[in-house]
């Protein structure tokens, strides 16, 4: 059993950076694959980014390149940092334990509560 915590979520302008926490609970935090899903409203919850115990990552090709996912397996918490943030960015963000690199929600068992993210232009 994993539970989620997300924070760092604010309202920002277009340009701005911030970085999500999603701490962790559980001793078995660094053997799951750990992902940021994000849900603007009237839309389906999407893939930003993943990253496997090895650090290996995977992001959406809408951010690569403006976010970077990182964890702490000391401290059971997962980050994504996010620059050159735009208004298409906000949405609810979700972190989310699984076992793969998966870009499909259902492939994860695990859900924070999530943190709002908005945007202005």
């Amino acid at each position: 059993q994993v539970q989620l915590v997300e924070s760092g979520g604010g309202l920002v302008q277009a340009g701005d950076s911030l970085r999500l926490s999603c701490a962790a609970s559980g001793r078995t935090f660094s053997s799951y694959a750990m992902g940021w899903f994000r849900q603007a409203p009237g839309k389906e919850r999407e893939f930003v980014a993943a990253i496997k115990w090895t650090s290996i990552t995977r992001y959406t090709d809408t951010v690569e390149g403006r976010f970077t996912i990182s964890r702490d397996n000391a401290k059971n918490t997962v980050y994504l940092q996010m620059n050159s943030l735009k208004p298409d960015d906000t949405a609810i963000y979700y972190c989310a334990a699984g076992s793969t690199l998966s870009g499909f929600p259902k492939e994860y068992a695990y859900w924070g509560q999530g943190t709002q993210v908005t945007v202005s232009s």
